[in-house]
């Protein structure tokens, strides 16, 4: 199953200033504006690699960056292999909460040998890119962030003791998010995380283009013979149990402008057929409401003015009927009810339709998603609760894979605190 073990990561030095300076979030959340406020952070910002620019030159003026900076001392492999322990703590609607998990090289695995379990549906554009700056710079800047399941508890025990001594990093984010990092070296505690996680299965959370970009890096050093010299049956991951109190998963919020003109009350009439619809008349309480029946199938839609419709799952077999190959798991998400049964079914927006975001935009923001049908850039809004942690365990066991968009694990790991180097055996 699962084989996981320690790593000599590329680390930024002394000579790079503050670590808060040139650590970045994941390269797919940064917006243009954003990336050029991390360059003027520092010079040495690790978005100059992991988000290069250039045109066509971007990927090797990557890979010669950070020769540079290796060469001038800005990053330097640690002398000694280990698992490093990372946590982030943070706030949620008042609630200050840490999430922690383990830094470590994992052997990659095809996803037909069900180890490494995938969720998400991934994008070959964005694989595209990622294959291209790899191939320049023979390196993962950013983990790909995996659960796994541990009854025993065993590798919690290790990380807490670990976290009980004095971190080797910490600093808080401009987000207020506080980031912390130890180095586990010691063999016996190594030794205990290695066998426990021998026998896991593994379901990546984040990261699917980067996890499938590293398969297919692999294989293509493989069938060039250029894989001996390498670490790259290898990438770096962020291993998280499933019941660690600090996981949060955000909702992503679908923004709708349907193909064809359909009007509130006919929309409402078809809803019907699957759907109780109840009239509510305060949109700013359509976040608790969801709340208070998360245990069910519910969403809010949202059509102009002070009111929504909450729309409640009646047909418990409607599902079984549109996607009878899919499974038990698949069909009782929330996101597959929503986009089989209202946005397919109703609205005319099929699943090529929602690939290529013609008639459907994606937001984790309640208000900025009330506000666009407010100022007309949307139709209609659906709001949902969010995906479970099981869930997604139960979809990926049964081969299947969520829709797009069906997940947002809050906090985002923090990029730049280790980097795999695959040139580092």
């Amino acid at each position: 199953m699962a084989e996981i073990r320690p790593f000599r990561p590329l680390r930024y030095t002394k000579n790079s200033g503050k670590i808060e300076n040139v650590v970045s979030p994941p390269y797919d959340i940064i917006s243009p504006d954003e990336r050029a406020e991390l360059v003027k952070t520092s010079e040495y910002n690790v978005v100059r690699l992991e988000l290069p620019e250039g045109g066509d030159d971007k990927y090797s003026n990557a890979a010669a960056l950070l020769a540079k900076w290796k060469d001038d001392g800005i990053l330097a492999a640690d002398k000694d292999e280990g698992i490093f322990i990372y946590s982030e703590t943070f706030m949620v609607k008042g609630v200050t909460k840490t999430f922690y998990g383990m830094l470590c090289r994992v052997k990659l695995y095809d996803f037909s040998e069900k180890v490494v379990l995938p969720h998400e549906e991934t994008l070959s554009k964005a694989k595209k890119d990622r294959f291209n700056l790899m191939s320049e710079t023979f390196c993962n800047f950013s983990p790909v962030y995996s659960l796994y399941n541990d009854d025993s508890h065993k590798v919690d025990e290790v990380m807490k003791s670990v976290m009980a001594e004095k971190p080797e990093v910490e600093f808080a984010d401009n987000a207020g998010v506080i980031h912390k990092l130890w180095k586990v070296a010691d063999n016996k505690r190594i030794n205990e995380i290695t066998s426990t996680m021998a026998d896991k299965q593994l379901f990546i959370a984040d990261g699917h283009h980067r996890y499938e970009t590293a398969l297919n890096f692999r294989n293509s050093l493989r069938d060039s013979g250029k894989i001996e010299d390498t670490s790259a049956d290898y990438m770096m991951m962020m291993l998280v149990d499933m019941d660690n109190p600090g996981l949060v998963v955000f909702p992503t919020h679908r923004l709708v402008n349907p193909p064809e003109n359909t009007s509130v009350e006919e929309l409402l009439e078809k809803v019907s057929a699957c759907f109780d619809v109840e009239k509510h008349s305060d949109i700013s309480q359509a976040e608790k409401c969801l709340e208070e029946n998360a245990n069910k199938t519910v969403f809010a839609l949202y059509t102009g003015g002070k009111d929504f419709y909450l729309l409640t799952l009646k047909d418990k077999d409607a599902m079984e009927v549109a996607l009878p190959s899919k499974s038990s798991a698949y069909r009782g998400l929330d996101v597959s009810v929503l986009h089989t049964l209202i946005l397919d079914a109703v609205l005319g927006i099929d699943a090529e339709n929602m690939a290529l975001g013609k008639s459907l935009t994606y937001t984790r923001d309640i208000d900025f998603a009330v506000e666009s049908v407010k100022n007309g850039s949307a139709k209609l809004a659906v709001l949902m609760n969010p995906t479970k942690i099981r869930e997604i365990k139960d979809v990926s066991l049964a081969g299947d894979k969520m829709p797009q968009k069906s997940t947002y694990f809050y906090p985002k790991l923090i990029t730049g605190l280790a980097i795999n180097d695959l040139t580092i055996l």
